[in-house]
């Protein structure tokens, strides 16, 4: 078992959370993980991104090479065509469908769609819509990574375990909010790989 996961998306929009979650539920299920990230202007609404691999034998670089992801899980749409080329093939995209404006020259949204839905494995919504629908505006990043979790490796109830593990310190509204995000974000996921 082994996959290789990049995680993109612009500074304060919880990229990192996910990472941790991710993380937290392959070792608890005693995988070996390595991680790499990069903090763009990450105050400023920069590029955010990691490099998160996970198998069930060592591995030994934490940087993901070129044609080689299994899955691109971001919360913003042009950072998922930024890693395209790590993606492998037959790998997944997750991704939001609303954009975070933070350049004056940002790309017309309906290309950028466009160009990813054409792309085969594809799973796009408007995640913070579904947020704010479910828990909350703040946790689109828990929408997200339920999302994703079909395409991990990793039995869901491992991750809603290792969600409820980082979020319990925040006290138990905030955990049931996430989880609700969560399996929200799941089961539009799976809803949308089927059709």
């Amino acid at each position: 078992m082994k996959t290789d996961i990049i995680l993109a998306g612009v500074g304060g929009q919880g990229i990192l959370s996910i990472a941790t979650i991710i993380g937290k539920a392959a070792l608890n299920e005693n995988l070996y993980v390595k991680q790499a990230e990069v903090h763009g202007m990450s105050q400023r609404g920069g590029d955010v991104q990691s490099n998160l691999r996970i198998s069930d034998t060592p591995v030994a670089s934490d940087i993901i090479p070129l044609a080689s992801a299994d899955i691109i899980i971001s919360l913003e749409p042009m950072e998922a065509l930024r890693y395209l080329p790590f993606l492998k093939k037959d790998g997944w995209i997750v991704t939001n469908s609303r954009p975070v404006v933070n350049i004056p020259n940002y790309p017309d949204i309906e290309e950028v769609m466009k160009e990813i839905n054409g792309l085969g494995n594809v799973v796009a919504f408007d995640m913070e819509e579904l947020a704010q629908k479910v828990a909350s505006p703040r946790a689109s990043n828990m929408v997200l990574l339920g999302a994703a979790s079909p395409f991990l490796k990793l039995e869901p109830e491992k991750l809603e375990k290792a969600l409820e593990e980082v979020f319990a310190r925040k006290g138990e509204k905030m955990v049931e909010m996430n989880l609700a995000a969560f399996r929200a974000g799941r089961e539009t996921a799976t809803d949308n790989s089927k059709s």
